[in-house]
């Protein structure tokens, strides 16, 4: 092989330093969802809750009215459904931020 390339022209050290450069900034990108926000409200914003792109839960709002004793069911289930809905909401951003580095968008990957 002479210039690091063979008979074909490729050339394996560049392609290992675009991988390199690729690892950068995906390794960036998740490093940076953890500082990016998504709300989920649900109920009429009877629940409220905000995740991170890294799917940490970072707050939660409960409306007074929505915690009715006779009716805790209720609640639990805006409860489940705000934490469903705000995993779903950062996952999408996580997918979104990385096909922009990537240019392939592979749902579930990330």
């Amino acid at each position: 092989m002479k210039g690091g390339f063979n008979r074909g022209g490729f050339n394996m050290q560049n392609l290992m330093r675009q991988a390199q450069k690729m690892q950068d900034k995906l390794q960036k990108a998740q490093e940076e969802l953890k500082n990016k926000e998504v709300e989920a409200s649900v109920g009429g914003g009877a629940v409220k809750m905000v995740f991170t792109g890294a799917q940490e839960l970072l707050s939660v709002k409960i409306d007074p009215e929505a915690a009715d004793p006779e009716d805790i069911e209720t609640l639990e289930d805006l409860i489940k459904s705000a934490v469903n809905e705000g995993i779903r909401k950062s996952k999408e951003l996580a997918e979104n931020e990385m096909t922009d580095i990537t240019g392939v968008n592979m749902p579930g990957m990330f």
